[in-house]
């Protein structure tokens, strides 16, 4: 159980991070997602170039209106702008939250039936307690984890779901001990041919064992925010989903998996693309009268465009800038189920 002081603390961080019309960029990317990024604009991924895209994405006048959390890498929480100040100097200044993602990453699950690797489980609970203690005295006020269940053949299965569940709540509970609000984030990959329905199920299996682990660790969810996919067919299923077929599955699982006592669910995109998920989260936010804030917490549909247009080149960056501008406001009015695709013109920045 966590302390009712630290409770009352941890309840407002998370309802910042959820605050009507604003959502959280991820900005979390490891070495070799940003080396892919870098890739399709011909960059080198050095420290260099990095700390030049980070401070692009978060030194954006304005942002502020519609951001109120970035989920920062290791690397990230550490480094200096050009300026002189820390990043999260350049947040604290701007009222944004500083988080920071700390799993280590993916390995093959034991209990992985099949034997060929597609069931994955998350590491990092070995000295994540000091690692946390680290990362508050470097002003991290929530953390982000990520799982992954992956929809095939025979899986997941029920021992892939529990293992991450279990995994999750661990982790939950040890940032909440710190003071830090947990994003706990369990995505339902996107890749493989699954239908609609095989991610309504998946989606249903992984998030009832997740808060059954939560509450069985004694986990505030009043202070905890979920990060998970929204329910969509494979992206080799050669289906697309439209966004009224994608709120109703979604908010179907949530109606039955989501306690009401829980923060708020901070969306990831999941591999869709920028226009896609911001329709989904807005027809997702047309029904009326629910428990919880549904926001975005998107890193390539907020920066895709962005990064496409900066290319590294500190003559493009007013331009990159107003790009990301746009897309975090059009996110902003999906999050309030106020967006339109006509002010994908109308409405520029």
């Amino acid at each position: 159980m966590v302390d009712a002081t630290v409770v009352s603390e941890l309840n407002k961080i998370a309802a910042q991070m959820v605050a009507p019309g604003k959502g959280i960029l991820a900005a979390d990317e490891s070495m070799k997602t940003v080396g892919k990024r870098f890739a399709s604009i011909a960059l080198e991924n050095t420290e260099d170039n990095r700390r030049a895209f980070r401070e692009m994405l978060l030194t954006i006048p304005g942002e502020e209106q519609y951001i109120s959390g970035v989920i920062l890498h290791d690397e990230t929480i550490r480094q200096m702008t050009s300026l002189g100040k820390t990043f999260v100097e350049i947040l604290r200044q701007k009222g944004i939250l500083p988080g920071i993602k700390v799993d280590l990453g993916l390995i093959d699950a034991i209990c992985d039936v099949a034997g060929d690797g597609t069931e994955k489980l998350t590491t990092g609970l070995d000295g994540l307690d000091v690692r946390l203690k680290e990362y508050v005295s470097l002003g991290a006020k929530f953390c982000k984890w990520r799982s992954v269940i992956t929809i095939g053949d025979s899986i997941p299965t029920k021992e892939n779901i529990r293992q991450n569940a279990k995994d999750l709540a661990v982790y939950a509970l040890i940032c909440q001990k710190n003071g830090m609000v947990p994003m706990v984030e369990p995505e339902v990959l996107l890749d493989g041919n699954h239908t609609i329905e095989q991610a309504e199920d998946a989606s249903e299996r992984i998030l009832t064992a997740l808060f059954e682990e939560l509450r069985a660790a004694g986990v505030a969810l009043s202070g905890t925010i979920l990060k998970t996919s929204m329910v969509l067919p494979g992206k080799e299923s050669g289906v697309k989903a439209s966004p009224a077929q994608v709120a109703e599955a979604t908010l179907r699982v949530f109606t039955k998996c989501l306690p009401p006592e829980l923060a708020g669910e901070a969306f990831l995109s999941g591999g869709q693309g920028d226009i896609e998920a911001t329709e989904n989260l807005n027809a997702i936010n047309q029904k009326r009268g629910l428990p919880w804030p549904l926001t975005f917490s998107y890193a390539r549909a907020l920066q895709d465009g962005a990064t496409k247009t900066w290319k590294g080149d500190p003559a493009n960056l007013m331009a990159a800038q107003k790009i990301f501008l746009h897309r975090a406001k059009m996110n902003s009015l999906a999050s309030l189920g106020q967006y339109s695709s006509e002010f994908e013109t109308e409405n520029r920045i």
